[in-house]
């Protein structure tokens, strides 16, 4: 119907643009033009559309290393860290060498007693100093390649802090080397198995000590293949190593604890990578909430952004937000070992009916799909299970048929069943024999199928053999100690591959190039000012966004003969640059009719404008539209991500119910569609209480003309409020009534 689910415009849309002569112009917009030899893609922004993945492999895998600032005398800090990064080096291969500069060895080894005595160039330089900024220089003679500082006393210290940071990140960039820090610590080089097998978890931390409980996961036989702290992040940042993970062919998952991003467009183009390669990124975001917020800021010094966008963004890009670290570990390790889905179709399987049912609810709410087991499957069933239980789905076996060869029978049954993609047993709590004997058929089960099965192991106890030895000896059934985190991990599980397998990169559709809408629209920009609702509504008639009929007067006899053009009935505005809110002001005025109630009104609003010492370009005679669903359609400026795009319920609600959904560009059509499935009041676009459907079409064109409206003229639109959008009927289009724009 619409071509391109995921092209900036809908076909029908792009149609008529280029029927409008509205052709792309072939030079880009930027504020600092590419260089003739400027290879890098960019946006009509002048944004980069990809990032190359960093090249980490002699970050995490050097040949050679120099610990600057080691030490071997006892009581002292770098004593410790310097013994840990000696066993780092050996577990790794890589030559290690000492520098500091009055010690011969350090732990048997020579001591070299600066960077320039070094006897090799070395991949990795770790700096147990103060003040790592000399040193960078240094490294930067020597061509070090990497570097880690731990040295605190930064960003997250406040301004001056802030200014030290700034300095110290200047320097790594002249130097060429990449540094992680300042403000890490040693899980980078922390001792991982080399006895597991699989799809491993690559862990990234801005918080070291949060990342404990994924890395223990390697003692529930859960593999894990790199842990990156990545502190102030002065240089290297999450993005880079999200970036790395998703290009490794060993690492199934990558589990983040983010407290802040330092740029929001790497950021997405890094969780892009991961989309396209299919690798899961699931993350804790802190900063849901003002302390939060604040406590981020002090720890690492980064800004949270607002944390609307930065939720919108991570489920734009598929990046899987939980909020606990319970959820982290349980959420990462099932989908680094699990295989595709080959349905979404959900079975609960127990013992007790009871068990069943409360699981169901909680799963169904949540939003997975239970479907009703056919007939035929709930007759093969009750020829193990009593008449009496309930096979239907949730399947009640009743407890005695686990006991027995029936109980592999009818969990091979369930899984045999085409609808079926996973199967979950919740076992609230330790019942040997049969408790046992149920956990050994699905283990059993699991070796034989493709499909997933998932266990939740309700004693608070742990020890019993068969959660310790029988589950989690278990490589293929996926273990649980909560209903909650089995259904957070399994929802994203389906989640995350229904959205691999229709993702298409959206910055592959963006516009490279501005088009004629931009030049008029740059025209009528006023830097520093709101413009009016006139010269408002203009700027939305340049991206061929429709306006009503309207004419702009200064004087009652010239708003008499407007109203004649325009139509009967009319609303007359005031219209000038300062005017936010004109209905609080009485500076609106609907409904009229004749020409003695438009000079009353025109003498009204214009009275009422000067008592309020409101500057005003004219008075708007517009076309009346009643029929329709109002809707808001605006840009903001966020400070990590850029422009957004939000859409809501319009008029009055906008402020009372808050009901809007936010994307970061680019995106394509069906982003913007699913921004209205979002939304709570969304009926009212299906129509509700006899009225008819509204044009959805026309709201998403509006839409993605906005967005492109937002990229093309990037921060010099400040804001823009399209309120009310009056969306017509389907078929008739979408009107802006009334439009508030703020030039940078």
């Amino acid at each position: 119907m619409l071509g391109s689910t995921h092209g900036t415009l809908t076909t029908d849309f792009r149609a008529r643009v280029e029927a409008c002569g509205e052709t792309p112009r072939t030079a880009v917009h930027s504020t600092a033009a590419p260089s003739a030899e400027d290879t890098v893609a960019l946006d009509v922004s002048g944004r980069p559309l990809h990032a190359d993945a960093p090249d980490l492999d002699r970050f995490f895998r050097p040949e050679s290393v120099a610990v600057i600032g080691a030490s071997d005398a006892d009581g002292r800090p770098n004593t410790g860290i310097t013994r840990q990064l000696i066993a780092w080096a050996e577990r790794v291969g890589a030559r290690l060498h000492p520098v500091h500069p009055t010690r011969a060895t350090v732990f048997g080894l020579p001591c070299h007693a600066s960077v320039a005595d070094l006897p090799e160039q070395v991949d990795l330089a770790v700096l147990l100093v103060a003040d790592p900024l000399p040193v960078v220089e240094q490294l930067a003679e020597a061509k070090v390649k990497f570097a880690v500082a731990f040295a605190s006393g930064f960003a997250e210290t406040g301004d001056e802090g802030a200014a030290a940071q700034a300095r110290l990140g200047a320097a790594v960039r002249r130097s060429g080397l990449r540094l992680l820090g300042p403000n890490t610590n040693l899980n980078a080089f922390e001792k991982f198995r080399e006895d597991l097998d699989g799809p491993a978890i690559a862990l990234i931390t801005q918080s070291g000590h949060q990342g404990r409980p994924v890395y223990t996961l390697q003692e529930l036989g859960i593999r894990l293949s790199h842990w990156a702290p990545t502190g102030n992040e002065a240089d290297l940042e999450t993005s880079d190593f999200i970036s790395y993970f998703a290009e490794q062919p060993e690492v199934g998952a990558i589990a983040c604890y983010v407290e802040g991003l330092k740029d929001g467009r790497q950021f997405l183009l890094a969780a892009d990578r991961a989309a396209r390669n299919g690798v899961p990124v699931v993350a804790v975001k802190v900063g849901r909430t003002e302390t939060g917020a604040r406590m981020a800021a002090s720890h690492t010094g980064k800004l949270t952004g607002a944390d609307t966008v930065v939720d919108a963004a991570m489920r734009q890009f598929g990046v899987i937000r939980v909020d606990g670290l319970d959820e982290l570990q349980d959420t990462a390790a099932l989908l680094a070992r699990a295989r595709k889905p080959l349905a979404d179709g959900v079975v609960v399987y127990s013992i007790s009916g009871g068990t069943g049912a409360h699981f169901s609810d909680l799963a169904t709410e949540a939003g997975l799909s239970l479907p009703t087991l056919s007939q035929a499957k709930q007759d093969e069933l009750h020829q193990w299970i009593p008449e009496y239980l309930g096979v239907s789905n949730p399947v009640d076996n009743g407890g005695h048929p686990v006991g027995d060869w029936r109980g592999r029978k009818i969990i091979d049954a369930i899984l045999a069943d085409p609808s079926v993609g996973v199967l979950i047993c919740p076992i609230t709590g330790p019942f040997p024999p049969m408790s046992d004997k149920l956990a050994q058929d699905l283990v059993d089960a699991a070796e034989q199928t493709d499909k997933l099965i998932c266990v939740i192991w309700g004693s608070p106890v742990g020890t019993e053999e068969a959660y310790r030895t029988t589950l989690l000896g278990s490589s293929r059934v996926a273990t649980f100690r909560t209903f909650g985190n089995c259904i957070t991990a399994v929802r994203a599980y389906l989640g995350h591959h229904r959205f691999t397998a229709a993702y298409r990169s959206p910055f592959e559709d963006a516009p490279r190039t501005t088009s004629p809408s931009f030049r008029k629209a740059q025209a009528l920009m006023r830097p520093g000012q709101q413009l009016s609702e006139h010269a408002a509504k203009q700027l939305l008639r340049a991206y061929g966004i429709r306006v009503p009929r309207e004419q702009l007067v200064t004087s009652a006899a010239a708003a008499v003969r407007a109203a004649g053009l325009v139509g009967y009935p009319v609303v007359m505005k005031a219209s000038g640059p300062q005017l936010a809110h004109k209905t609080e002001l009485g500076l609106v005025k609907i409904g009229l009719t004749s020409a003695s109630q438009i000079r009353d009104a025109y003498r009204e609003l214009t009275d009422i404008a000067r008592y309020e010492n409101v500057p005003l370009d004219g008075i708007l005679v517009c076309q009346m539209v009643e029929r329709g669903v109002e809707m808001v359609v605006g840009v903001t400026q966020d400070e990590l991500f850029g422009p957004t795009v939000t859409v809501g319920l319009g008029g009055v609600l906008v402020e009372v119910l808050h009901d809007v959904a936010v994307r970061v560009p680019p995106f394509g059509e069906d982003q913007a569609r699913a921004m209205l499935g979002e939304l709570r009041g969304h009926a009212l676009l299906e129509g509700v209480r006899g009225a008819p459907p509204a044009d959805v079409d026309a709201l998403v064109e509006v839409i993605l003309r906005v967005q492109r409206m937002a990229m093309e003229l990037g921060d010099e639109l400040s804001e823009l409020d399209i309120n009310p959008l009056m969306v017509l009927p389907r078929g008739q289009g979408a009107v802006a009534l009334d439009a508030l724009a703020i030039c940078r």
